[in-house]
């Protein structure tokens, strides 16, 4: 009897072993996992509902959304994309659903949903799940491969990308390059500002840059009470995932809170506004969309009185209120991430493996899943699509070599 180990439970590697298992039934597939839980991500993700997946539905847009593996997903994506992961979870009673800005949960809007279908199809398939049972040994022994002190016919590494992942050491000393993990999506930290007495704000259409850099991204930003997030925020942490982390999480970002880059045409809406606001209060008329409150704040930011009325305001004044909305400069100093959900760019280096069929290059009847590859994405169910991906491959391929 063929014999595949799939060292990790989470989501690459349940759907590692379940693929495993379903594509040749004889095989015994047991899942190895060192701690006291399983898919601990997808418990938590998305609030506790799970981005599953996102609505992207041709591969070339898809591998536009992950700053690092984006090519090398191509060959994974053509055996098991966005499709088969709606159509997958459907056929098996989990249905899902689309929001507005692409991601996908389950209708439930349950992550337990996930997990418990997942759980039961490892079940049905006849996975043997080893909890508390952590991999301290992996090397090839004889054309096969010894897993602690046991011997299998191919292995399924599906660790994750967390720095503290034991199985970077063993897959170091088998040959393979590790890049060091770093994290990917996380918040911007500023402690010295006082935009942060705003938190839960959100500011629908901004446009991000990181100062002396050519890193921007616009969309949705978040006041919080440690500093910004939300998605342009996040998708920019995860373009400069390594160029931020070699700044020491401290830089400057320039923000316009308007999302309009020509200044001529912001000028063009203020003075279309005008006939109808001229004699309002500046606080009580603001010509753009942006939050009360948060409008208040860019007014005094910019030293105008909320209670000057519009028809007195100079074009000096003006022109500093423009300049506050297109230019706002805030000092970032360190980050936040999400504790057990946070993404990581960094791993093995995907030159050394097969995406065709996730073995690696270096040591036959080895195998790789998820996000232990440095292939990482931007927040919107982009990682799970890729850990369905690539652990559906790795499964199929190594239980029928």
């Amino acid at each position: 009897m063929k014999r595949v180990a799939v060292i990790g439970g989470g989501a690459a590697g349940f759907f590692a072993a379940i693929s495993a298992a379903k594509h040749n039934p004889s095989t015994e597939v047991v899942l190895f996992e060192k701690s006291d839980k399983v898919l601990a991500k997808v418990k938590i993700s998305g609030g506790g509902r799970c981005n599953v997946t996102n609505a992207t539905f041709k591969t070339g847009q898809l591998i536009k959304n992950y700053p690092r593996g984006g090519k090398s997903l191509k060959k994974a994506f053509a055996q098991f994309e966005t499709q088969d992961t709606i159509d997958w979870f459907t056929s098996r009673g989990v249905a899902l659903k689309a929001e507005a800005d692409g991601r996908m949960f389950p209708t439930s809007d349950s992550s337990q949903s996930i997990i418990d279908c997942l759980m039961r199809q490892a079940q049905q398939a006849g996975v043997k799940i080893l909890m508390h049972t952590p991999v301290k040994l992996l090397e090839p022994r004889n054309g096969r491969a010894l897993v602690n002190d046991e011997t299998f016919d191919a292995v399924i590494v599906a660790t994750g990308g967390s720095p503290k992942s034991s199985g970077f050491d063993w897959l170091s000393a088998l040959g393979h390059t590790v890049t060091e993990p770093v994290p990917s999506l996380f918040t911007f930290n500023m402690p010295g500002e006082a935009v942060k007495e705003l938190m839960g704000l959100v500011v629908k259409d901004a446009l991000v840059r990181i100062q002396g850099t050519k890193l921007s991204h616009q969309g949705p930003v978040l006041i919080t009470h440690w500093g910004m997030s939300g998605p342009a925020v996040l998708k920019l942490s995860a373009w400069g995932a390594r160029e931020l982390q070699e700044r020491g999480y401290a830089f400057n970002i320039q923000i316009n809170w308007i999302g309009i880059a020509n200044e001529a045409e912001v000028i063009a809406l203020v003075d279309e506004s005008l006939p109808t606001i001229r004699k309002k209060k500046l606080a009580n008329a603001c010509p753009f969309e942006l939050p009360k409150n948060f409008w208040l704040h860019m007014l005094e930011k910019a030293g105008l009185s909320p209670n000057s009325l519009w028809l007195e305001m100079g074009k000096k004044s003006r022109n500093k209120l423009i300049n506050t909305l297109l230019n706002d400069i805030y000092d970032v100093k360190g980050k936040t991430t999400f504790k057990e959900e946070f993404v990581t760019c960094g791993g093995i280096d995907v030159s050394e493996v097969d995406f065709q069929t996730m073995q690696s290059r270096i040591m036959p009847n080895l195998y790789f899943a998820g996000e232990v590859l440095d292939v990482d994405g931007i927040t919107g169910g982009f990682n799970f699509q890729a850990a369905w991906s690539t652990g559906f491959v790795a499964g199929k391929h190594a239980a029928s070599a």
